[in-house]
């Protein structure tokens, strides 16, 4: 098993609490005004901890027994829009992983594609920010295979991901930043367990990045874009839930 100095570890050694070990310590869910006050502390102290501890602090990781016989789906379990449902009918054979903005070489990948290049097996916990933790194995491509692949321009400092679910009129995203997306385990996970990622856990492609909650790990992902700045999507704060105000944009736990 292996042992890594974490941030959540510096935390719980200084005393401190992140929003994940909050949810447990009160035994229930808080109310929203008491999470989105909780994920504003764990924000701030979480992002300054992975800035003081390095970019390759890394997530715990699990042995094959301590997988979670049951893991619950969270957000969309079926998207409706027309191209992710007509590649959903052909096993996703005919899906494409677009690959553009602030990059070199705008590329665009499928499923075999991406298959085909060193993957990275990581077992590792998922936290929600609803309150519930499973253990999965995850099986994907490193991230910083992929941009490495395109080539970063030099004014690219956040990685969006925009997936094939909607809310209401309103595309589904999320975003992080260059130190997180090069994490070396931050993937883009086509299996889960062993087998290939179920649809309820976002097929074909899902990301992975281990140091932050759960609503991070964007599902359904159709187009992957480098931008310098968010002030082009939504409403400007790097992701759908952000935008709405429920949730901080750093998630680290």
């Amino acid at each position: 098993m292996t042992k890594a100095f974490t941030r959540r570890r510096l935390l719980a050694t200084a005393g401190l609490a992140t929003p994940a070990l909050l949810l447990g310590y009160y035994g229930k869910t808080p109310d929203k005004k008491t999470q989105q006050a909780l994920l504003r502390s764990g924000e701030w102290l979480s992002f300054r901890a992975r800035n003081l501890i390095g970019r390759n602090a890394l997530a715990r990781e699990y042995e094959p027994e301590d997988i979670s016989p049951e893991f619950r789906t969270n957000g969309a379990t079926l998207p409706k829009t027309q191209q992710w449902n007509a590649d959903a009918k052909t096993g996703f054979q005919t899906w494409k992983l677009q690959v553009d903005g602030k990059v070199n070489t705008p590329q665009s990948f499928s499923l075999a594609q991406l298959k085909a290049l060193p993957a990275r097996t990581q077992i590792t916990r998922h936290d929600c920010v609803e309150g519930w933790s499973a253990i999965g194995q995850w099986t994907g491509v490193p991230l910083s295979s992929i941009l490495k692949t395109v080539g970063l321009t030099d004014d690219a400092r956040y990685i969006v991901f925009w997936c094939a679910d909607e809310m209401g009129s309103w595309q589904y995203y999320e975003s992080i930043d260059l130190i997180d997306a090069f994490h070396p385990q931050t993937i883009l996970a086509f299996g889960m367990n062993g087998q290939n990622l179920p649809v309820e856990h976002g097929a074909p492609a899902r990301l992975r990045v281990e140091r932050q909650l759960g609503y991070k790990q964007a599902k359904f992902i159709m187009r992957i874009e480098a931008v310098s700045s968010f002030e082009q999507l939504g409403d400007g704060k790097g992701g759908f839930w952000e935008d709405l105000g429920n949730y901080e944009w750093y998630a680290g736990i």
